[in-house]
């Protein structure tokens, strides 16, 4: 049995690992590299193996930084079987059909640049039509699939997104039995709307360690936070831009809104815009899958609630109704992506406040370095969208709770669940995240591999 890694391995993006085991290959997740236009070489370079001898990509869920280069491994010759959840299916087709459609965009862009020589995107539409022709079977959460003599799978409750799951292989192999975990994300306890997460015991596991080093503020005190700030933002006559994920950060911020709206925290009328299709669809799919939810959401949907719609919301999906947006100059909360303001309808919102001394940006998500999401987070007095350079007089705030991964103390109580003892591997993280989560995690074998690096079992 033999491990090779290929993606957020000292790093958080371009989650993939490839299990070679019972004369079988199986990868594990398939992610895009994120945060910068320099990573554009990393995400058309060869993988590392050969995409054309896969077996088997099972899919923990559907974060592009998880699925998002799917469409580029079709391309180049992977003809297996994706294995997900139900949801994770309809989620990655959202997500890789805005990819390609971004991707196909800054192509044009780039090609007019370059006084029209002709670059090709990294896939295009058609390639994601393509790659979701090769998913097959759907898993419920503890469902065992036999994949070949002495080669099991199942899927576990990750807690992270809708559908996202822990994948748990077992393998016989020469006569002894292993069971070795892949994490995946893994999401925190007591979020609202999905169940806390639920790893099986396996003797070897790869978990994600994000934030190894850190501890988050509690949802409830974030939440708090967020409330007061809009409240303040809109008493003053300005605006409240959220960039904001599309696929989980927006439903949670529209769980929280509701709930402020119902109690009457909020005004019942205080005007809230989505301003994202793709956010608009992860929503309708989030509402399609009740199974997913925890006991206190199935018991809202059970009394006849909408978790996610309250009088003064409005879904945006024409770029009309979006580019409208703009003359609002005050007393509204827009949420648009993207959640690093690496693209996206936020940057057009952003223009339109950041110079506004009334207004507030409000961050709910991870921003890595490069992005505009971090320099404007880290002090940025003036910032440069659309060839503009632009002053920074908005209030900004950096509200860390909302983070959908787990915190140290809680990777900490998930792996104390999950095992490990034989060998533990931590991946999706930065070095000083896994160093810090390494350290506490006593006498268990440790490893944290680079890229490129193989482990033999």
């Amino acid at each position: 049995m033999e491990i090779s890694f290929h993606g957020a391995d000292r790093g958080v993006t371009g989650s993939c690992h490839l299990l070679a085991c019972a004369d079988r290959l199986l990868l594990v997740d398939c992610g895009m590299f994120q945060g910068s236009r320099e990573l554009q070489e990393e995400n058309s370079a060869a993988f590392g193996f050969d995409p054309a001898a896969l077996d088997f990509l099972l899919l923990t869920h559907a974060h592009l930084d998880h699925c998002g280069r799917l469409p580029l491994l079709v391309k180049r010759g992977f003809r297996g079987e994706v294995i997900a959840t139900a949801a994770t299916r309809e989620l990655a087709q959202i997500v890789l059909q805005d990819s390609a459609h971004m991707a196909e965009d800054d192509a044009a862009w780039r090609s007019r640049r370059k006084g029209g020589a002709p670059v090709v995107p990294l896939y295009t539409q058609a390639d994601v039509a393509a790659a979701m022709q090769c998913f097959g079977r759907a898993l419920a959460y503890g469902q065992v699939l036999e994949l070949a003599a002495g080669l099991r799978v199942s899927f576990h409750d990750a807690g992270h997104i809708l559908g996202s799951a822990h994948v748990l292989v077992q393998v016989r192999e020469a006569g002894r039995d292993r069971r070795v975990l892949f994490s995946g994300d893994i999401g925190g306890a007591g979020r609202p709307i999905l169940r806390d997460p639920a790893p099986p015991a396996a003797e070897i596991v790869l978990m994600e360690s994000t934030y190894g080093d850190r501890c988050h503020r509690s949802p409830a005190a974030s939440v708090a936070e967020l409330i007061e700030v809009i409240g303040t933002t809109v008493a003053r006559g300005g605006n409240v831009v959220i960039p904001s994920f599309a696929l989980e950060r927006t439903q949670e911020i529209l769980f929280a809104l509701r709930a402020a709206v119902t109690t009457g925290t909020l005004p019942p009328q205080l005007p809230v815009f989505v301003d994202s299709p793709m956010a608009v669809s992860v929503t309708e799919v989030y509402r399609a899958h009740p199974e997913c939810y925890d006991a206190e959401s199935a018991a809202l949907i059970a009394d006849g609630h909408d978790l996610f719609g309250f009088a003064g919301l409005r879904l945006v999906r024409a770029t009309a109704e979006s580019m409208a947006l703009n003359r609002i100059s005050g007393g509204a909360v827009i949420m648009a992506g993207s959640g690093m303001c690496t693209g996206g309808r936020v940057r057009h919102h952003l223009v339109h406040n950041l110079p506004r001394s009334n207004a507030s940006i409000v961050f709910v998500g991870f921003a890595a370095q490069g992005t505009p999401a971090r320099r404007i987070i880290d002090g940025a007095r003036t910032i440069n969208l659309f060839g503009e350079e632009l002053p920074v007089r908005a209030h900004v705030h950096t509200i860390n709770g909302f983070s959908a991964h787990a915190d140290q103390t809680e990777l900490l109580a998930w792996h104390a669940r999950a095992g490990g003892g034989e060998r533990t591997v931590l991946v999706h993280g930065e070095p000083r995240a896994m160093n810090e989560l390494a350290a506490r995690l006593g006498r268990v074998p440790v490893s944290m591999p680079a890229p490129g690096e193989r482990l033999t079992l």
